[in-house]
């Protein structure tokens, strides 16, 4: 598999993972998700917004046009609000690796992070540090809707193969 279908294939895992665990979380009681949490971003709506901005400054990043934001920025304090615009963003991911070539992957990128100094890494690590770090933060969500009450989320990237192979 070349560099730009493997990436496509995280894409569409990380649209279908997203997918999951938003229906997760809009099974629990809407007082849930804002409930005190022991994570990162102590809550289920404050950890669902980080990915959200830093999806939006990785792919802001990657794209050319980069925002700036503070990583704890809340976007959406309403559910239904964050999870249209999780939809939303995951289809630009998905949109922007379709404009991919594996000579652009294997490109460097130089950017700036939000919290140091400028940096120049390999443009296929950073797409793989994105993607990365959305599984990260999805496993705090999945241990946070586990004790408020919710179902395990069956979101390792095996089962989305199973589904869809």
């Amino acid at each position: 598999m070349n560099s730009v279908a493997y990436f496509k294939r995280l894409a569409d895992y990380n649209a279908w993972a997203n997918r999951h665990v938003y229906d997760a979380c809009a099974a629990l009681p809407p007082a849930a998700l804002d409930a005190p949490r022991r994570a990162f971003f102590p809550s289920i709506m404050r950890t669902l917004n980080h990915l959200l901005v830093a999806d939006r400054l990785w792919l802001s990043r990657l794209s050319g046009a980069p925002v700036a934001m503070a990583l704890d920025t809340i976007l959406f304090a309403d559910f239904d609000d964050l999870r249209a615009a999780r939809i939303a963003q995951d289809q630009d991911i998905t949109d922007f690796i379709a404009t991919l070539t594996d000579d652009v992957i294997a490109s460097d990128l130089t950017y700036q992070s939000v919290t140091a100094g400028a940096y120049t890494m390999p443009r296929d690590l950073v797409l793989g540090h994105m993607f990365n770090h959305q599984t990260h933060h999805r496993g705090q969500v999945s241990s946070m809707v586990l004790e408020a009450g919710g179902k395990a989320l069956e979101i390792d990237l095996i089962y989305y193969g199973r589904e869809q192979l």
